[in-house]
Order: structure tokens, then C-alpha cells, then sequence
């Protein structure tokens, strides 16, 4: 894989953690407001209204008033940005349980809700105060002030939680609004949390996939075997540690993922609620990506890996191959020193057995040459990049280690034709060779033999 494909599909995977985050539509994280969340003065528990608008519940909280502008502002952004964008175009249904409050505190909260909400209101529901003076004053703050609450969203008045289940199924509410929604705020915290940070950490991660990729990239190949392997063991002590963050960051996915569903598969015949739902499925978006990850980075070092090891066996095999080539021109220099065939038995046999100690010297060269031709022709047949300059090697290492038994062979077979004419010669008297005409025409058949072997030789 170019690492341009590499960086292409990383960058895509990116994106599309963004897209899974809802980046575009949400500036904050959990861990930037966990405190606010914390304070529990408004939650999205994952009910839905009859059409599936989002519905954002503010609970009793006495210190409502005094909660800092900036701080609503920053929860009510964030909660508004958790649903789909289809949901929220939907419009978000706010409930408001005031009942143990006074109209002060009712009249507060709208007029945050209209100063400083974020999203598309679309219907508001307020349980009013219990006590009968505040209702009271809240029946009338509503009819003078509506106005000054600067919003044209429908505000309903309701007495009791059983007024709210006229509007509202009772699934979709949690229990404090007498519904029977399974809600656990710190849980919910706890998981946004973690799923953002999974995300922001599958982000970190892919950016130091990034720069790596384009740190090996942008690697030049070393010349000599020490630096290559050098770099081959740095690259892999590098790969090994990022492969490593891989696998435990799928581990914690895995992990996170398992506890969002730990309520279904303890009790399957529950139902669980569209944020346990979303989480779920923002979780298993996120893992797909960390696959995707995995995936390419996988590819991507693969190719890496082999480029260094086969530019490593390349140099391993030209280093062999000098140091091969060296012997056996050695070799050849020392079995061009056999000029002659003796001019007599002692130096005949003499020859024989410097000519045999040749023969055993060569045994390991020639061994190691055949091999590291073998060893050629396996990197050839794994389609080794530099096949076309590892194929005349071999041939040329089986040339060589050819030439030199071939005429080492000659060179025996010439020696046992000299000692054998010799030893006739010997047996043979001189009296009886005619004036020593025999001796002479045995002398030239010798001439002869050596010089047609010879003549093999050079042709050969």
C-alpha cells in the first residue's frame, strides 16, 4: 500500500469518528463540563415524544437560580447536540418539574429556556408548584409574562405527573415523572464519558499512525546490512509499540461496549432506552473505524516490512556472493597454476596430490556457492524486487563452480594418462626402444594429451 492510501484511508477514518462525535454540531466534550452534568439540573434521559422529538427534562433542583449563565448555556449545548440530527430537526420536548418550587423558580427557568436554548424548542411542559398559593402565582405569572419569556413555543400547565401521561407515554418517562424509563444519571455521565475519550484516543491514535506511516515513507533505504537491520529492528520496535495501543484500545472498546449493554443481556427481556441504544451504536460505529484502522496500518507495514527484508536479503546475498565469487576465483588462479603433466612418476604423483588437496580445498566453496545460488533462486521465487539482479548472479556462480569441476576433472583424467605412460616408460628398457624412438613417441602422445585438454579447456 503507498503510504499515500495509507494517509487517504486514515483521514477518512478521522472523519468519520467526527461524524460519529457530531464534531460539527458539538463544541464540547463531557469531561469539559463533568461537574455541570453532575449537578443533574438537566438531563437527557432517552424518552421521546409521540412524533420522536428528544425530550429534556429539568428536575426538581433547588439551586436553579443560582447556576452560572455560562454553565447552562454550556450543558443545554451539549445535551441538544447528543441526539441525531434528524431527531433534533425534529424539535426537543422540555418538561420542567417545578412542584415542590415556588413561581419564582418556574419563571427562571423559562426565561433561561428562551434566552439560552440551543435547539429547536417544540412544545414545553412545566409541573407547577404543589402548593396552592404558588400555583396560583404561576397560573397568573404565565397569563402576564408570557410574553416577556420571548418564545412562541406552546407552554402547557400541568397539576400532576398524571396530567403529563396524557402527553407523554409512560415509557418514555423516568421514574420521578411516575414513568418506568430505566435512567441512572452518573451511569449515563460515566458512559458519554468514556465513549468520548474512546473516540478522542482512537483519534490520537490514528494521527501517530499517521505520522509514522509518513516517517517510514520518507526512510531512506540504508547500503549496508548493519544499518538495515538497525532500522528494520527500530521500525518493528515502533510498529510493535503502536500495534500494541491497537489492541488495548479494542480491548477498552470491547469492555465499553459490554457494560452500555450490560443491562440487556443480564435481562433480556427488558427494554432498554434509545440512549443506551445510541451508545451502543456509537460504540460498535467506533470499533468499526479502530477495525478499519487496524486494517490499513496492517497492510500498510506489511508492504514496509518486506521492502527492508528484502532489501536486507539483497545485501546479505550480495555480501555472500563477493565473498563466494572471491573463492572461487581463488580457486580457478590456483588450478591454472597446473601447466604441466610431469616428466616423470614422482612428479606425476606429486601433481596428483597437490591436484587432490585442490579438490578437497574447493569442497566448501563450492558447496557455499551451489547454495547461495539455491538461496537466489528461492528469492527469485518468492518475487523478490530485485530478481533481475539476483538471476545473472546465480548464473554466474554456477558458471564458475561448473568451469572449475568440469576442468578438475580433466586435469585427473590428463594426470592418470601421464602417470600411466610414465610407468610404461619406466618398465620399458632403453635398449630396447629403438635408439629410444619409443621413449620419444610416448613423450609426444603426452605433449599432445595436454595440449587437446588444454584447448577443451580454453573452448569450454
Amino acid at each position: 500500500m503507498p503510504p499515500q492510501e495509507l494517509s487517504r484511508r486514515l483521514a477518512a477514518v478521522n472523519t468519520h469518528v467526527d461524524e460519529i462525535l457530531q464534531q460539527e454540531v458539538r463544541p464540547l466534550m463531557a469531561v469539559e463540563i463533568i461537574e455541570q452534568l453532575h449537578r443533574q439540573f438537566a438531563i437527557l434521559s432517552g424518552g421521546r415524544g409521540e412524533d420522536g422529538a428528544p425530550i429534556i427534562t429539568f428536575p426538581e433542583f433547588s439551586g436553579f437560580r443560582h447556576i452560572p449563565d455560562e454553565d447552562f448555556l454550556n450543558v443545554m449545548t451539549y445535551l441538544t447536540s447528543i441526539p441525531s440530527v434528524e431527531a433534533a430537526s425534529i424539535g426537543f420536548v422540555v418538561v420542567i418539574d417545578r412542584r415542590r418550587d415556588k413561581w419564582s423558580s418556574v419563571k427562571a427557568s423559562l426565561t433561561r429556556i428562551a434566552v439560552a436554548f440551543p435547539g429547536n424548542l417544540q412544545l414545553i411542559f412545566i409541573l407547577r408548584p404543589s402548593h396552592f398559593i404558588q400555583r396560583t402565582f404561576t397560573d397568573i405569572g404565565i397569563k402576564y409574562y408570557r410574553n416577556e419569556f420571548k418564545t412562541k413555543v406552546p407552554i402547557i400547565l400541568l397539576n400532576s405527573v398524571s396530567d403529563l401521561h396524557g402527553y407523554i407515554d409512560k415509557s418514555q418517562l423516568t421514574r420521578e415523572l411516575g414513568g418506568t424509563l430505566e435512567y441512572r444519571h452518573s451511569q449515563w455521565v460515566n458512559h458519554r464519558t468514556a465513549i468520548e475519550n474512546f473516540a478522542l484516543t482512537l483519534k490520537t491514535t490514528v494521527q501517530m499512525l499517521q505520522t509514522f506511516g509518513a516517517s517510514l515513507a520518507t526512510t531512506e533505504l540504508p547500503r549496508s546490512m548493519l544499518s538495515t537491520e538497525d532500522l528494520l529492528m527500530s521500525h518493528t520496535r515502533q510498529r510493535d509499540k503502536l500495534q500494541d495501543e491497537l489492541k488495548l484500545l479494542g480491548k477498552q472498546g470491547a469492555t465499553l461496549l459490554s457494560c452500555i449493554q450490560e443491562p440487556a443481556t443480564k435481562y433480556p427481556n427488558s427494554k432498554r432506552n434509545l440512549n443506551q441504544l445510541e451508545n451502543a451504536a456509537t460504540m460498535e460505529r467506533l470499533l468499526v473505524q479502530l477495525h478499519e484502522t487496524e486494517k490499513a496500518f496492517s497492510q500498510f507495514w506489511s508492504e514496509h516490512h518486506l521492502k527492508l527484508n528484502q532489501c536486507l536479503q539483497l545485501q546479505h546475498f550480495e555480501h555472500d556472493f563477493c565473498k563466494v565469487k572471491l573463492a572461487l576465483d581463488n580457486l580457478l588462479e590456483e588450478q591454472a597454476e597446473f601447466t604441466g603433466v610431469g616428466d616423470s612418476v614422482m612428479h606425476v604423483e606429486q601433481l596428483l596430490k597437490e591436484h587432490k588437496k585442490l579438490e578437497e580445498k574447493s569442497q566448501e566453496p563450492l558447496e557455499k556457492a551451489q547454495l547461495l545460488a539455491l538461496v537466489g533462486d528461492q528469492l527469485m521465487q518468492s518475487h523478490h524486487d530485485a530478481a533481475d539482479t539476483i538471476r545473472p548472479r546465480c548464473v554466474e556462480l554456477r558458471h564458475l563452480c561448473d568451469n572449475f569441476i568440469n576442468e578438475n576433472k580433466k586435469k585427473r583424467d590428463v594426470f592418470g594418462k601421464s602417470l600411466e605412460l610414465h610407468r610404461q616408460l619406466d618398465k620399458t628398457p632403453f635398449e630396447e626402444s629403438v635408439n629410444g624412438l619409443i621413449v620419444q613417441r610416448q613423450k609426444l602422445m603426452l605433449c599432445w594429451v595436454w595440449r587437446f585438454s588444454t584447448r577443451e579447456s580454453r573452448i569450454a
